[in-house]
């Protein structure tokens, strides 16, 4: 029940028992994924990877059921910290002076501190069902290596994680928060693979990027025979687990005897986005065929919005299968922003194919801007978003301002995406006025495109 008319809770029993697969309800196929090219030969021929996911979790990318059971030892685990809460944000309005109805989903109550561990929990279940003993992944910021962590704590897995090297030095507690669980955390680009090697021959100061530690992760996993490796977020089953975060949303909002206007949700390859956004446009035929949804992204890596929509690898040295997605190329690699989760230079394929087909929205922020809406936030609600959520901050904001102009109620839902109690350093260099925008040249963007296969 409401809490001072402000905030939203659901009883544990209310956790999600299924997750929700929006392939059955979409409109059209997506494409499916590609075998790599042959080095060299610009044929089809597949490259030889050892199969990464469990048969399971491919089962769960490619079916067409609207709905997965949630397996109990998952839900329990789940039950910890979930539902997390629904915040309706009335100081916000106030301080905005606007007539729309502002909430927002707070996944910063959980143990990684964001919504990474929804899929990482999963993940780790049946990795460890399929006799994987160490976990092996890339991590941007360090909230899915965070969570990756705690995940595998649990069922005596170990845990290594390639880190990007700007994010790194940005949030080293990140770092510390994995190495607490157990985690081996590197710096990427790193010596220990031929693809950091490689980087770092190029540019001995490369500030990294996902793909990179992607691929760093892919060639280590490959080397270790119990080893496997997982990604989170863009892939199929990611964002299907992720889904555990909109229908909790959908309940507390019938608490609140509302359904919104407009869904917005910080973009890096889309496990936030979909996890938010997904349950809502199961329901929007029924309660509200006009609701938009919003895909919020870096000004410094706009794949979306300055993007091309094309087959394109997931990692940086192009061993993955190719995806149909909007890219900015996979060798592209994004400035030194300080949000390291929204830096990955493509966007999910279903997320990709729903933006084509013009079912969602997409919208570029520079960080200051970012930051601003953040100290807004935080002075109004006393919640500090991280970089990421800031980017669903600074677009809600702008919804409910021009509600103000329109004189027009408008219900607007946003992903807080996870807390930035470790981000205060970058907090710190916004205050001071030290933080720089920056954005890649239309040159730049047209060089990187040009690594597509």
């Amino acid at each position: 029940m409401p809490v001072n008319g402000d905030v939203f809770h659901l009883d544990k029993d209310q956790v999600p028992t299924h997750w929700y697969n929006v392939l059955a309800d979409l409109p059209f196929e997506v494409p499916a994924p590609r075998p790599p090219l042959a080095r060299d030969t610009g044929t089809d021929e597949a490259r030889t990877l050892r199969p990464q996911l469990p048969l399971s979790l491919y089962r769960q990318g490619t079916g067409s059921g609207r709905f997965v059971e949630i397996p109990e030892p998952v839900r329990s685990e789940y039950q910890r910290w979930r539902p997390t809460p629904l915040h309706r944000a009335t100081r916000l309005e106030r301080a905005l002076d606007t007539p729309a109805h502002i909430y927002f989903k707070f996944e910063g109550t959980s143990p990684s501190g964001s919504h990474k561990i929804n899929t990482a929990l999963p993940q780790a279940y049946y990795y460890s069902r399929s006799g994987v003993r160490e976990m092996v992944t890339g991590t941007g910021a360090g909230q899915w290596g965070t969570a990756l962590a705690m995940a595998c704590h649990p069922y005596g897995m170990e845990c290594t994680v390639f880190m990007v090297r700007c994010s790194y030095e940005q949030k080293p507690y990140r770092g510390t928060l994995m190495r607490l669980n157990g985690a081996r955390v590197i710096k990427s680009p790193s010596t220990l693979t031929e693809v950091g090697r490689a980087a770092l021959r190029e540019n001995p100061d490369a500030p990294g990027s996902l793909g990179i530690a992607n691929a760093e992760a892919i060639e280590y996993a490959a080397t270790r025979s119990a080893a496997r490796f997982s990604i989170g977020s863009g892939e199929n089953h990611v964002l299907l687990h992720q889904t555990v975060l909109g229908e909790e949303a959908l309940l507390q909002l019938q608490l609140a005897g509302e359904f919104p206007d407009v869904v917005i949700a910080a973009m890096g390859a889309g496990s936030n986005f979909a996890g938010i956004t997904f349950p809502f446009y199961r329901e929007a035929r029924t309660q509200n065929p006009d609701l938009r949804f919003v895909a919020v992204e870096p000004e410094a890596c706009p794949k979306m919005t300055r993007g091309t929509y094309a087959l394109d690898y997931t990692d940086f040295s192009g061993v993955t299968p190719r995806m149909k997605m909007y890219t900015l190329g996979h060798k592209f690699a994004a400035y030194h922003i300080h949000a390291g989760g929204l830096r990955y230079h493509g966007a999910a394929p279903i997320v990709s194919a729903m933006y084509d087909n013009k079912l969602v929205e997409a919208a570029a922020y520079a960080q200051t801007r970012v930051f601003e809406a953040g100290r807004t936030f935080a002075k109004a609600e006393g919640i500090v978003p991280a970089p990421e959520s800031a980017h669903a901050v600074a677009h809600a904001v702008e919804e409910a301002v021009e509600a103000r102009r329109q004189r027009r109620k408008r219900v607007i839902l946003f992903s807080m995406s996870g807390h930035g109690l470790l981000d205060l350093g970058a907090y710190e260099q916004f205050l001071s006025g030290e933080m720089v925008d920056s954005e890649p040249s239309d040159e730049e963007i047209r060089t990187s495109l040009g690594s597509l296969p």
